[in-house]
């Protein structure tokens, strides 16, 4: 299992090296767009519409907009070394917390935590400690230049990471539009809506939920696989046509540049002098 991050979990005065792990994956089918005609994949430049060019990367500087088309242009070596500052820091455990007090609401990612050399011991001693409390701590962490708010959890064997969302990042349900402050309900719509929620509880098993349109839509590609296409080549210039091309181009406009001669002016005879 690839290994995103390492560093140190801490508790008091105990420290913990670990790796960390991604411990989901995104398995959604990506369906690539082509150009129907000649069925190449489209490509998405990055294109300044001010100059009219593809702009390439080391041309690209990151900044802020605190108002419309009012830019804040940050320098690169700032950010690096802000980020670098946060991400030596170890990630500690600030609080320990029961799980159920923490809304799904606020949940993010899941990454698993193994120990790193050396660490086994803590690491073990972590685990258990978490398990027989029932507890999960809270944490600050730096996690692709972003400093994020974690919990610190048990899932089985492993101890796992779960990003969560700051409070600011939680939108207020007061903003949820049509949303009705009081709803009056019969008992006896009550009474038969609690009857089918305990008809239908069950454990919960997530092995017997599966993604069905993904399932259907690997099976259609399947079946198509017959009606497969080709992208077209990319046309390599042919360098001595645009430079005969050119060339050409060259003559036809000199020539037509080209001021015209003017014709010499015929001289006039001069006069005979008639004699006295």
């Amino acid at each position: 299992m690839h290994t995103m991050w390492k560093g140190t979990i801490s508790f008091g005065l105990v420290n913990i090296p670990v790796k960390m792990h991604a411990a989901t994956e995104n398995k959604d089918v990506k369906l690539r767009q082509l150009h129907k005609e000649c069925q190449t994949p489209i490509k998405y430049e990055k294109v300044c519409p001010a100059c009219d060019r593809e702009i390439k990367n080391e041309e690209i500087v990151r900044a802020f907009e605190y108002a419309k088309d009012k830019f804040v242009v940050l320098d690169e070596e700032d950010l690096a070394a802000l980020q670098k500052e946060q991400t030596d820091k170890a990630v500690e455990i600030i609080d320990f917390v029961k799980l159920e007090q923490i809304d799904p609401i606020y949940f993010e990612k899941s990454y698993y935590l193994s120990p790193n050399e050396g660490g086994a011991k803590a690491y073990g001693l972590l685990h258990q400690a978490l398990e027989e409390t029932g507890k999960i701590g809270v944490a600050k962490m730096m996690i692709r230049s972003k400093e994020q708010l974690a919990v610190i959890r048990v899932y089985q064997q492993v101890i796992v990471v779960e990003t969560i969302h700051y409070p600011d990042e939680v939108r207020d349900v007061k903003e949820v539009p049509n949303i009705p402050e009081q709803i009056e309900t019969g008992k006896k719509e009550l009474d038969t809506a609690k009857m089918l929620i305990d008809q239908l509880t069950t454990e919960f098993m997530p092995e017997k939920y599966t993604d069905d349109y993904r399932t259907a839509l690997l099976q259609l590609i399947e079946e198509h696989k017959d009606n497969t296409v080709t992208s077209a080549a990319k046309p390599v210039p042919d360098n001595v046509t645009n430079l005969m091309d050119a060339l050409q181009a060259s003559l036809d406009r000199a020539k037509k540049d080209k001021p015209k001669p003017s014709k010499p002016k015929r001289k006039t005879p001069a006069k005979k002098t008639a004699a006295r």
